[in-house]
């Protein structure tokens, strides 16, 4: 296997660990306006990822740095052509920073709820465009001659993107709600149960069209074998939420997760980014990517860096294990 295929193979672990981490703090930043009945309950919720949420965009910063760097043909044409989805997604995620920060300096409702809403939309807005733009990704765009997006944003938003971004919304706050349930105690457990019942139907169905629409286009055996683990997977997760075994629902949900995004990467490769005008134009993992010495010196970097990176990370998942509730909320020390 060749240093090319090997970072290709990296970056799409980086943004399945990214979409497994940051798709459930998504999902609970949605639930904050689904789940919660009152600023108590919106207080849990967001407890519940606080300690973690700012470490998952690790993972976001790791692909988008090992994209730069391993394919700068790749990254380029993905950031002129995917400009102004990308910009709403990285405004988003800079207010949602904000938001989680600020909400509690000061003790007016007014002040909380506006900041509330912040972190409703920019996990909602974020969780949609993803789901675009890796569809879009898988789909083909207009890549010219020399690589060049040629295309408009009104070409991204065609009915299987659209369908991309309604099925990550739908996982990521399925994923979410289960993760509520895992993390919570009392009545917010049981409301989480029960709407994570509710969405994940829902996910299913939308979940199971987007997949089978990609493996009628795009597939071969193996993502074939990612389809039926996917959506065995989000099945046996609603059967383990109805019988309250939420951790069992919480990794078959993850489980969901890697099998739908390794899937789109399967059927993606050699490519990395297809041409829609002619198959020659087509961005590929050797004519993108960079030169051998500069992927020989990051897959040192990586193999150092990278270990470190996650045994912190599972450090503060196992510190901050614990459920909360309503009567874990302190009263507001203004």
């Amino acid at each position: 296997m060749e240093l090319h295929d090997v970072w290709f193979v990296a970056i799409a672990v980086l943004w399945i660990g990214y979409f497994f981490l940051e798709g459930f703090d998504f999902g609970v930043g949605v639930l904050t306006r689904l789940l919660a009945r009152n600023r108590p309950e919106k207080r849990v919720l967001i407890n519940t990822i606080g300690p973690v949420w700012d470490g998952n965009e690790v993972w976001l910063l790791s692909a988008g740095g090992a994209t730069f760097a391993a394919f700068p043909e790749w990254y380029a044409t993905l950031f002129s052509g995917f400009y102004l989805p990308l910009l709403l997604i990285l405004v988003c995620l800079i207010v949602r920073g904000v938001a989680f920060e600020y909400r509690a300096k000061r003790p007016e409702e007014k002040w909380q709820r506006n900041w509330e809403t912040a972190i409703f939309w920019t996990s909602l807005l974020p969780a949609f465009l993803w789901g675009v733009a890796f569809a879009n990704i898988v789909r083909g765009v207009k890549i010219d001659r020399d690589f060049e997006y040629v295309g408009g944003v009104v070409d991204l938003l065609n009915p299987y993107a659209l369908l991309g971004g309604l099925v990550t919304l739908t996982l990521f706050t399925f994923h979410g709600t289960v993760f509520v349930g895992l993390k919570t105690v009392g009545d917010i457990r049981e409301r989480a149960r029960k709407l994570a019942l509710r969405v994940g139907v829902v996910t299913a169905g939308l979940a199971l069209l987007f997949l089978l629409w990609t493996q009628i286009e795009k597939g071969d055996g193996a993502s074939l074998v990612a389809l039926i683990v996917a959506v065995a997977a989000l099945v046996v997760a609603l059967v383990a939420v109805r019988a309250g075994r939420e951790g069992w629902a919480f990794a078959l949900s993850g489980l969901t997760i890697v099998a739908a995004v390794a899937m789109l990467f399967l059927t993606l490769f050699p490519n990395v980014m297809p041409s829609s005008l002619n198959e020659d134009w087509s961005l590929t993992v050797s004519n993108a990517s960079s030169s051998p010495y500069t992927l020989k010196i990051m897959t040192w970097c990586a193999a150092i860096a990278t270990p470190i990176v996650m045994l912190y990370q599972g450090w503060t998942y196992w510190v901050f294990r614990k459920r909360i509730g309503t009567q874990h909320i302190a009263e507001p020390a203004h």
